[in-house]
């Protein structure tokens, strides 16, 4: 991570000498504002981000991508197929009800039913309560993921969301891109409360008075959320002043930042795989693999990371960046348009054919900019583009309906493992289980599907891995999918809001511990 820190606060700091921390009141810009309260409602970063706000895990991520204890205050391996977690006392939900066991079982039972998280929750087969403050998870074999799973537990109140609201509905219904009690009524165990919501406008959240955690050196009492989605207007928010911490930063206004007084960027390698996903099912020419190699040779992912992403981002060739268990080294980018041009005469195609691609304008950093150069280069293999952009409240319904032939989705692994990218982007769609949920290719292949299941139960690491790296190449030599580049994640901030210790690789800042000096 590089920070940019100004010299008298260097020079404060090398002296030993802090600035006062009293209670603070800020404003952050994000490019776009969470779509629900529902934290099983859609499986995003925007979900995410507001679940580490209000409500609390039993486990967490630290920046080294360690275990840190939240609400679970210790686990212990029972045995091959059972965990046991010790449940933090004393913790109230913000309606004041007390957290127990109950609200846990209650919340891994919901998660089990919704869509878009039931495939990651598939290895666990139950949670059960011992005693009021612990709780025991049993696998189907012998799974090595469980605390990472356990990074997605975010505990409920099962009173407040148990019974029927006014009309007559389920307050636990989990209800995509409609209305539901927990889509608009929220409490959890977090550090802030929802004040109050008026979607793409701003969200408003107050500290919560009995949080658990008073070792937390946070201290901002309010944070207002507002959704800026352009970048440039973003930027000129942070360098006026007007908002005290911005993010994403575009690739485009990294050097503004850095020459801006009083104000840090701060970046890290990325592990967020951006592509294309090609829809076998509303386009017949995907379902040619030769068509779909051809698609791939004739994008220049590396050409989009240099000139489009400004060098803040890893052009890549498959789903695992450096350092996972199933990254493949032998696996390299392959831009080459005379290849292309050769795959689409094989498969029949060589006056091209039309399709339709749709890209979110507000989700990914120059998403909308990345869309169109795809869009470019593949006309130069006789591809005619129809391509529309919108803003992610309205991109992700039209996801879900896999609307177009060609679209874009971005994925950072909720489990931290290889594995998880194909669970959701590539093995067989299957609605029961969850598994490739955001598979809108609709690619299948069996021997892939099996692989991953195998490595999910494999504890004999250097057997895992190469499960994996088979996936990667698999999935390469079939072109699953378009890659394009690991996304670097990016905020800057006054340089007073010491955001450094809060952000992480997955880019959920954890704004209960924020210092504002």
């Amino acid at each position: 991570m590089k920070t940019f820190k100004s010299k008298i606060a260097l020079a404060m700091m090398a002296a030993g000498l802090s600035f006062a921390a009293s209670a603070a009141d800020i404003t952050v810009a994000y490019a776009a504002d969470p779509v629900s309260l529902d934290p099983h409602e859609q499986l995003s970063g925007g979900t995410l981000q507001l679940s580490h706000m209000v409500f609390d895990p039993l486990v967490r991520f630290n920046q080294s991508m360690g275990f840190e204890p939240r609400l679970a205050e210790s686990w212990e391996r029972v045995d091959n197929e059972t965990m046991r977690f010790n449940l933090r006392k004393g913790v109230k939900f913000h309606s004041g009800n007390d957290m127990t066991a109950d609200d846990v079982v209650w919340t891994f039972n919901r998660l089990k039913s919704s869509p878009d998280f039931k495939g990651i929750f598939a290895p666990l087969v139950s949670l059960t309560k011992v005693d009021d403050h612990t709780v025991e998870i049993k696998t189907d074999g012998t799974y090595p993921l469980i605390q990472n799973v356990a990074t997605y537990i975010f505990p409920m109140d099962s009173k407040f969301y148990t019974g029927t609201t006014a009309d007559g509905k389920d307050k636990a219904e989990v209800v995509k891109h409609g209305n539901s009690f927990a889509s608009t009524n929220l409490s959890g165990t977090g550090p802030f409360v929802v004040k109050s919501r008026e979607q793409g406008v701003k969200v408003e959240f107050e500290r919560f008075a009995d949080y658990w955690d008073k070792d937390s050196g946070g201290n901002v009492d309010n944070l207002t959320l507002v959704p800026i989605k352009e970048d440039a207007t973003r930027v000129a928010a942070m360098l006026s002043g007007d908002v005290d911490m911005i993010a994403p930063v575009s690739p485009n206004d990294y050097k503004r930042i850095e020459k801006a007084k009083g104000v840090d960027l701060y970046t890290m390698p990325g592990t967020r795989i951006i592509t294309f996903q090609m829809n076998q099912n509303s386009n017949p020419a995907l379902k040619d693999a030769r068509v779909r190699q051809a698609i791939v040779y004739a994008v220049n992912n590396e050409g989009i990371a240099k000139k489009v992403m400004k060098g803040a981002a890893t052009a890549s060739a498959q789903q695992s960046p450096p350092g996972y268990a199933g990254y493949n080294d032998s696996l390299k980018p392959r831009y080459d348009l005379k290849k292309a041009k050769q795959l689409m005469e094989e498969a029949g195609y060589a006056d091209g054919f039309k399709l339709t691609m749709m890209a979110p304008n507000n989700r990914y950093v120059n998403d909308d900019k990345i869309a169109q150069a795809t869009a470019a280069m593949l006309s130069k293999i006789g591809i005619d583009v129809d391509l529309k952009t919108m803003p992610k409240a309205q991109y992700w319904p039209e996801f879900d309906k896999c609307a177009a032939d060609m679209m874009m989705i971005g994925w950072h692994p909720d489990t931290e493992d290889s594995a998880n990218f194909t669970e959701f982007l590539a093995m067989t769609r299957n609605a029961d289980t969850g598994k490739g949920q955001y598979n809108c290719g609709h690619y299948s292949n069996s021997e892939v599907d099996k692989l991953v299941n195998e490595a999910n139960k494999e504890t004999d690491l250097s057997k895992r891995n190469a499960m994996l790296k088979k996936v990667e190449e698999i999935l390469y030599n079939e072109a699953a999918f378009v890659p394009l580049h690991w996304q670097d994640p990016s905020w800057a901030a006054k340089e007073n809001v010491e955001i450094g210790p809060i952000v992480n690789g997955m880019n959920f800042p954890y704004f209960g511990d924020l210092v504002v000096k």
